[in-house]
């Protein structure tokens, strides 16, 4: 299997100068070669096919061939490029108000919102006053803001609240699972989405199904909860974290100083 990860070189000049660039590299059988030299100050993972760089200050966007397809400018904030680009748009900040833009630069969604969530599933949340609804990719409204937080659509369920009402709605709006005020929730994967039974610190981490039947009783270490992912999940048990099956049953003995979700079978 191939990977394009970024890499930082350091070139010392003299004793007291150094210069730090950074591009990146494909490992194939433990061996690294440069696929696009470094020049960059700073640099994204690749998604979507695009990763985010940053050159004399501004940020942009390459192909893997290291060429810009969104040349660097200053004059749209965002928070971390590298994370906002999904499904094809990618968030932008101007004049304190969030919109988007295509891969090409092209602005799709003119800025207009008091904050923005990327896109998934073909919807995006985003705050107009002080409520979040959801619009579609032409930016028209498909969900009236009435929430007070609301995340991603995950299999075609998004996590809100609206003042003591807790849960997941559908792509209509309409809530599918209602949870007691108190409880927090996650996006569902494989079926399954994490919950803590309080707020805070002080909660354990159990899992519900799509009907929100509890599946896995609360019972984790509350920093541990990550989704389910090619079948099993990570849990953090007396300070190391080992893994759960779809059963919550531990297939894998907790052991480790901290773990993450598997992806192709690797973790």
């Amino acid at each position: 299997m191939k990977r394009v990860v970024s890499f930082t070189a350091v070139v010392t000049i003299s004793v007291l100068i150094s210069f730090i660039n950074t591009g990146y590299t494909q490992t194939k059988k433990h061996n690294s070669i440069w696929q696009i030299e470094p020049q960059f100050e700073n640099t994204g993972d690749f998604v979507e096919g695009l990763a985010a760089v940053k050159k004399d200050g501004k940020w942009g966007f390459i192909n893997r061939d290291g060429k810009f397809v969104i040349e660097p400018r200053s004059d749209w904030g965002t928070s971390d490029y590298t994370e906002n680009l999904s499904e094809g748009l990618l968030k932008i900040i101007q004049d304190h108000k969030y919109g988007y833009v295509d891969i090409e630069g092209k602005i799709v969604i003119k800025p207009q919102f008091d904050y923005a969530l990327n896109f998934s599933e073909g919807l995006a949340a985003v705050k107009i006053g002080e409520k979040y609804g959801y619009i579609n990719r032409e930016g028209q409204i498909v969900i009236k803001p009435r929430f007070d937080n609301a995340y991603d659509f995950s299999e075609g369920l998004a996590n809100v609240t609206i003042k003591d009402k807790e849960g997941y709605i559908n792509k209509d709006g309409k809530f599918e699972i209602e949870r007691p005020s108190g409880q927090v929730g996650a996006s569902f994967s494989e079926g399954l989405a994490f919950f803590r039974v309080k707020r805070g610190w002080d909660g354990k981490y159990g899992y519900i199904n799509r009907e929100g039947q509890v599946v896995i009783e609360p019972q984790f270490e509350n920093d541990s909860a990550i989704p389910f992912s090619d079948g099993l999940a990570p849990v953090k048990i007396d300070d190391k974290y080992g893994y759960i099956n779809r059963d919550g049953k531990i297939v894998i003995a907790p052991q480790f100083d901290y773990a993450n979700e598997f992806v192709e079978g690797v973790a």
